[in-house]
């Protein structure tokens, strides 16, 4: 049966203003209440939404979206001194993430090749509930906003790599490894040019409409955004090119301010589909080593981030925040095991215990970032920041 979107967005957002309200008086980040309905309407659940792909695929939008916003938020000077620090932090957490979920894989029984998938899945940090949770006016200035946001970038690179090196193995990739790291200077080049030539003489002239400067905005995100994609990047890195190139133009501000709410009704989509696709029947197959394997995450992560922040002079206070809050898996370790899968490199049992460990680690490093740090869903008055 064809899926209807009109009833699938009412289902979506009548059911998440109910179950967060409830999360609201219980004191539960509203993160948690998305994901549970999805999972309690999804196809796993009542059936009431049969295919959440299609969501998922729409609410991908909010990621772009989130990054581009980021990116107004930084000014390129800052973004380049950060980036020299978090290249080694990020380079070797990453190594240290993947033999932990190489060797903890290992020892429940998988196999060798589902090890190595797992591992690789397990190196990056979510881009979202980083992010999501970071309060936009306070911490996006400061170091600790971009010291994250270099750290991401990098991953970012890195599960571009593995996504091809993951169709070098299958024989199906027509890319060459070192594609990516040429294309992405020349499409910050691009770019720089386009917004200097193109771009800030129009904001200049047509400055006193709104409407304009709104569509022109969208438009640029998603343009960069589909052409680092086709250059062998991915949507997110386009995206946040876009914004850190609008980020000294006189209405980054206001685009900002704009495009908020957008960001948010995606991203709701976004945990939604997550939850959606969580398979409720094999859970069981999996079940202890989804639990060894988020332990092992929500423990190790913030363990190494705080010691190799600490080795380049960073505060521990600091350090501690910003491992606590890249204390999961993340978005692209679920699209690393969709491609395995598909490529017929790792099992369905192993794709299920990377969805069951990311959203496990999702749900728990959410609930010590809500509960610890300063955060826009934060269910006390004192820790709240937007």
């Amino acid at each position: 049966m064809q899926q209807d979107i009109v009833f699938s967005t009412f289902l979506i957002f009548a059911g998440a203003s109910v179950l967060a309200t409830f999360a609201l008086y219980t004191r539960q980040p509203v993160l948690i209440a998305y994901i549970a309905l999805g999972a309690l309407v999804g196809p796993f659940g009542m059936g009431w939404i049969e295919h959440p792909e299609q969501l998922e695929n729409m609410s991908h939008i909010g990621i772009i979206f989130l990054l581009f916003l980021l990116g107004l938020d930084m000014q390129p000077s800052s973004l380049i001194s950060v980036l020299r620090q978090a290249s080694t932090v990020g380079l070797v957490s990453s190594l240290l993430f993947f033999i932990a979920g190489f060797a903890v894989t290992w020892v429940f029984g998988y196999s060798q090749m589902d090890s190595i998938i797992i591992g690789l899945a397990l190196m990056f940090s979510s881009t979202i509930i980083g992010l999501k949770l970071l309060p936009t006016t306070v911490l996006h200035h400061k170091h600790m906003g971009e010291l994250m946001v270099g750290l991401l970038l990098l991953q970012d690179m890195l599960a571009i790599f593995t996504l091809i090196l993951l169709g070098v193995m299958k024989g199906e990739s027509d890319m060459p490894v070192w594609q990516p790291f040429l294309a992405l200077p020349l499409l910050i080049g691009v770019a720089y040019l386009t917004v200097k030539g193109i771009l800030l003489p129009l904001i200049t002239r047509f400055d006193r409409y709104q409407e304009y400067l709104f569509i022109l905005a969208i438009g640029w995100c998603l343009a960069l955004a589909e052409g680092a994609q086709l250059v062998g990047l991915t949507y997110e890195i386009g995206a946040f090119i876009a914004g850190i190139t609008l980020a000294t133009s006189p209405i980054a501000q206001f685009i900002a301010i704009s495009l908020k709410p957008l960001r948010d009704f995606f991203l709701v989509m976004f945990f939604f589909a997550l939850g959606a696709g969580l398979n409720l029947g094999m859970l069981s197959s999996v079940a202890f080593s989804a639990i060894a394997l988020a332990i092992v995450v929500l423990t190790l992560k913030p363990v190494a981030f705080r010691i190799l922040l600490r080795r380049f002079s960073e505060r521990t206070s600091l350090a501690w925040d910003v491992g606590f809050r890249l204390g999961q898996i993340s978005e692209f370790s679920l699209l690393i095991g969709f491609v395995a899968v598909e490529s017929g490199l790792l099992t369905e049992r192993g794709s299920l215990l990377i969805q069951a460990t990311a959203i496990i680690t999702f749900v728990v490093s959410s609930y010590i970032v809500v509960f610890n740090y300063p955060n826009p869903i934060a269910v006390s008055d004192k820790l709240r920041r937007d």
